[in-house]
């Protein structure tokens, strides 16, 4: 997901200064004698970085590369950002590769064959994993690569939503208005998928004690006019794994014809191997395709995801493009055309590399570390918000306990911490349930426990020094982080055109999402 950046105006685009007053003042150029070869005492370094306009003249690349890298080590660490779920580590040999196909372009199958082959190979790989049907060649699984799984659940919405229209028209019906049921708890790119294939959404909404969709809910929701049913294995709040075999028992009981797309983002390389035995994928009936994101617990750099469909039925023939491209034919289902090698070798790299074993021996030293971190927060005082014992994704997502009457909230805890170098959000819950306010850990490949120990000591610091403080002087520090913190200078780049929207569930509800 890439923000929407304005592009200022010339008067607006003029550097003004740092320090007010200084607008005026001028400074000589430096001179040809005062000028070295060292990066430092070169003129671009007594210079301010473009910004706007693209410069007349060229750098030399190691000054080039030596400026862009002192600005962006302004930047978090990757490693102690644990907003996102999103891969920081990988094995050299790993980097290796894909450095090496960063010149290939995916699309090109006639000049990088091998390439495409290894796609192939990643989806028998993960449709295996999801149970599909291999016992027939006319109702054989199929699947691609993409970008993320943003454009892996737009495909999945667009191919529900087309073979809902289908049937609609060989029964004379009307097929102008399809709708579809997900969780308020959503990503933001299910909100997307729906507005821009025009598709009504039909929410189930989250309580303050429960945290994921209401299968009865859910099913009750669905009329002759509902393209499909989402439901999430992970989702992006609490971790929580949503009741999927419910939700297909429930359609088959009711002979209810509405298909499933899973939303496996984050969970679909978890569960496999740490819940094995827990049904959530093709071996349920009404579950038609699913999509996981490589660049999560695939441990790939992003962006890569992957979506795959149980059968031909569910990915109606229209939408696949039979086209020769660069001499060669290919068909072709996607909302990206050329898009780097690199990332669809990483995953290939690491499903061979590690296995099923390695595999299931990251993903259960994540879960050990996650139940270690919520066991230290509970002694704490915190109140737990997510699964334990691998009944939902390796992350903690836990509150401050109201009966303690702190004078201060979950923010101004992550404030302490984010001064400390530790990226760890705090978020309201999902419409109706918004009262809530938590706080999450993701807990990824690199967070080992000796970091985990680090992060706890950082949390009871931030607690020893808020509880020390009064409330006066917590809202006047929030408020002026609030006000010159980086993040918040960022939001000058959104135009005020785009201000004040109401047809998101944030316009809407104040929703704020959970980072991914």
């Amino acid at each position: 997901m890439v923000h929407l950046t304005s592009v200022p105006s010339d008067a607006a685009a003029k550097r003004g200064s740092v320090v007010e007053g200084m607008e005026n003042l001028k400074f000589d150029e430096p001179t040809e004698d005062e000028v070295t070869a060292s990066v430092y005492g070169s003129r671009f370094a007594a210079q301010e970085l473009p910004e706007h306009e693209m410069p007349e003249s060229e750098m030399p690349r190691e000054v080039a590369y030596r400026l862009i890298r002192d600005d962006l080590t302004l930047d978090g660490n990757p490693m102690l950002n644990l907003a996102s779920f999103v891969t920081t580590y990988m094995e050299e040999e790993a980097e290796k590769l894909m450095a090496e196909a960063l010149p290939k372009n995916f699309i090109d199958y006639e000049e990088y064959p091998q390439t495409a082959e290894i796609q192939n190979r990643c989806v028998s790989m993960i449709a295996r994993m999801y149970h599909a049907p291999t016992h027939s060649n006319e109702e054989n699984a199929m699947g691609t690569s993409t970008v993320g799984s943003s454009e892996a659940i737009m495909l999945g919405v667009l191919s529900m939503k087309r073979r809902w229209q289908n049937k609609r028209k060989a029964e004379g019906k009307d097929y102008s208005n399809p709708n579809i049921v997900m969780d308020a708890a959503v990503q933001v790119c299910w909100e997307k998928a729906a507005r821009y294939f025009e598709v009504e959404e039909r929410y189930s909404y989250c309580t303050e004690d429960r945290y994921v969709i209401d299968p009865e809910e859910a099913v009750n929701l669905v009329d002759e006019n509902t393209i499909g049913i989402c439901a999430i294995i992970g989702t992006t709040y609490t971790g929580e794994y949503e009741d999927v075999k419910t939700i297909n028992d429930l359609l088959v009981e009711k002979n209810i014809d509405c298909p499933i797309h899973v939303d496996a983002a984050s969970g679909g390389f978890v569960a496999p191997f740490v819940v094995p035995e827990l049904p959530w994928d093709f071996r349920l009936e009404k579950v038609v395709s699913i999509n996981v994101s490589g660049h999560k617990y695939g441990l790939v750099y992003p962006g890569v995801g992957w979506v795959v469909w149980r059968s031909p039925e569910f990915l109606p023939k229209e939408l696949v493009f039979n086209i020769n491209y660069l001499g060669a034919d290919q068909a072709s289902f996607t909302l990206n055309f050329s898009k780097g090698a690199s990332q669809v070798i990483g995953q290939y790299y690491q499903m061979i590399r590690l296995g099923k074993k390695g595999y299931r021996s990251i993903m259960m030293n994540l879960t050990r570390t996650a139940d270690y971190l919520a066991a230290n927060l509970r002694q704490l005082g915190f109140i737990i918000m997510s699964k334990e014992g691998g009944k939902g994704l390796p992350l903690v997502a836990f509150r401050l306990d109201p009966k303690k009457g702190h004078h201060y909230d979950e923010f101004a805890v992550a404030h302490h911490l984010r001064e400390r170098g530790w990226v760890v959000p705090a978020y309201t819950m999902a419409p109706h349930a918004e009262k809530l306010k938590l706080m999450r850990v993701v807990v990824r490949e690199d967070f080992s426990r000796a970091r985990c120990d680090t992060l706890v000591k950082d949390i009871k610091l931030a607690l020893d020094t808020l509880n020390s403080m009064d409330k006066e002087t917590i809202d006047n520090h929030t408020q002026h982080l609030k006000k010159h913190s980086a993040s918040h200078t960022k939001k000058k780049n959104t135009h005020s055109h785009y201000k004040g929207e109401k047809h998101s569930l944030q316009g809407k509800h104040g929703k704020t999402h959970a980072v991914c």
